[in-house]
């Protein structure tokens, strides 16, 4: 085993009786600037991942050795001592109670421009001191790697099946939902969470977005669109294209599936040698607040995995821009349709949020779309009625539902209301909801399989031509319109609970 260099600690542990060389431990410090709080955790990630990557890359397994690596996330914790009342028209920003708050921390050089704008809101609406240091919470060396292909490393060869002898794995049993889910166990006079999701958590999730995007975690922008059609990423690309040809446009850069950078409209995008499961594409501006596209595909499986893992960036707002089936005989092919409200039918979060829950509609999203929709189609007032209807959308999990569209079913759709169906929508919603991230849907009709207008071939390709531009162009001009609204305006009350983490 090659001797570790440098300034570094061991300790033995007691159940193991084995050395733990780990970087030195920090004493806590006590910060009352959000930006030092942030340099703090910055400096005590990097040192972390530094001496992860320098045991993993530079050392060798050796069989009669007990020496284990091991660093910490970092933390931040707080206390709060005052019951007394701050501005109630706040979301986050705030504590239900007085008692000691606590998160783990992970890439936060990458989460700066968050981490400096929640933890300022504690100083400023409590007077709080803010504590920042090393957690009792191991940092897995795969979530240390990031940027070195660990699959395909010599170093990876060299250690083998000794990995988990010598270094920390992620531990499964601390990475979950439980904070946002409503279910975590604050022990009594014990601390409670200050964030939506632990450091563990988070890197679990970037490292999937990397997996099934093909685009690094850093491209990803606060607001978000979703499809399931190759057409409105192939029409996002050609807005692109437009604005980075435009001078007057703030729009610097399209990021495709490859990590690949996309400055001239000219150049051609090349895609990645192994397609992507649910490729992203993103439109970055000069001041950050770009529009990323996932091609989600079709179900709402894939809408369950892509919403799980998007939400740890902690998105502004999150819209889905799809086809559905137009349930109503006064519907129109091409015709849109709001979303109002949703019946669950896809059963993917039943365990997550009961059906039992109501996933509201938020007026912020809602009214971005419908002045959209007027302003793209030049229709105002009463006359927006004759292109689009608001109303209950009902997601499904079986794509050919017509085959089963039975008494009972037409019955249901009937009795909620229901004016449209697909089958991504209200998974989207219901995860926007359950993770306090603002959603929207604006569909467009393709079919109306209980009046008898199926979607064929021929008929698909003309509808999709004359539809796809205009409706992300709704999408995008709502966002854009949303990237303007205050976050403490954007991000309603509605998806707050009775004990809220102070971090949005």
């Amino acid at each position: 085993m090659t001797r570790p260099t440098g300034p570094e600690s061991g300790e033995f542990s007691n159940m193991q009786r084995r050395r733990v060389l780990h970087p030195p431990k920090h004493p806590p410090r006590v910060f009352h600037n959000p930006t030092d709080a942030v340099d703090m955790l910055c400096e005590l990630h990097e040192e972390a991942v530094r001496f992860l990557r320098k045991r993993f890359l530079g050392s060798q397994p050796d069989s009669d050795s007990q020496v284990r690596f091991r660093a910490w996330y970092p933390e931040v914790r707080v206390e709060v001592f005052s019951h007394s009342r701050i501005d109630t028209r706040l979301s986050f920003g705030r504590v239900s109670a007085p008692g000691v708050y606590t998160t783990t921390i992970t890439r936060p050089a990458m989460f700066r421009r968050y981490l400096t704008e929640q933890i300022g809101l504690l100083i400023e609406n409590y007077g709080a001191a803010i504590e920042v240091a090393n957690s009792n919470v191991p940092l897995p060396v795969q979530f240390a790697m990031d940027g070195v292909e660990i699959g395909t490393t010599d170093s990876t060869e060299i250690w083998g099946d000794a990995i988990p002898d010598h270094f920390d794995m992620p531990d499964l049993s601390i990475i979950n939902d439980d904070i946002v889910n409503g279910v975590a166990v604050v022990p009594e006079f014990g601390t409670r969470p200050l964030a939506p999701f632990t450091a563990p958590r988070v890197d679990y999730s970037l490292a999937r977005l990397r997996h099934y995007t093909a685009t690094h975690y850093k491209h990803f922008q606060p607001l978000v669109l979703f499809t399931n059609y190759q057409f409105y990423v192939n029409a996002f690309e050609a807005y692109a294209r437009r604005e980075l040809a435009d001078p007057s446009s703030d729009y610097t850069c399209l990021v495709t599936p490859g990590d690949k950078v996309m400055k001239d409209p000219a150049s051609e995008i090349i895609p990645p040698a192994s397609s992507p499961q649910m490729p992203a594409y993103h439109l970055k501006r000069k001041c950050g607040n770009g529009i990323s596209l996932i091609n989600i595909g079709i179900g709402p499986s894939n809408a369950k995995t892509a919403t799980d893992h998007i939400a740890v960036l902690r998105s502004n707002a999150w819209i889905m821009l799809g086809h559905c089936a137009g349930l109503r005989v006064s519907q129109n092919l091409g015709d849109y349709v709001l979303a109002h409200a949703y019946l669950r039918k896809d059963q993917v979060l039943d365990h997550d949020l009961p059906v039992w829950v109501p996933v509201p509609t938020l007026a912020e999203i809602q009214k971005a779309l419908e002045k959209a929709v007027g302003r793209i189609t030049s229709s105002k007032g009463y006359d927006l009625k004759t292109i689009m209807r608001t109303g209950t959308v009902a997601s499904v999990d079986n794509r050919n539902w017509e085959l089963q569209a039975s008494e009972g079913l037409t019955r249901q759709l009937s009795q909620s209301r229901a004016i449209a169906l697909d089958m991504e929508s209200a998974t989207i919603a219901a995860n926007g909801f359950r993770f306090r991230v603002p959603y929207g849907t604006l569909l467009c009709i393709s079919d109306k399989p209980l009046h008898g207008e199926l979607k064929l071939p021929g008929m698909a390709t003309r509808f999709y031509r004359s539809q796809v531009d205009r409706h992300l162009l709704i999408g995008i001009k709502a966002l854009e319109s949303l990237r303007k609204m205050p976050q403490e305006f954007l991000h309603s009350r509605k998806l707050r609970s009775f004990s809220e983490t102070a971090f949005r």
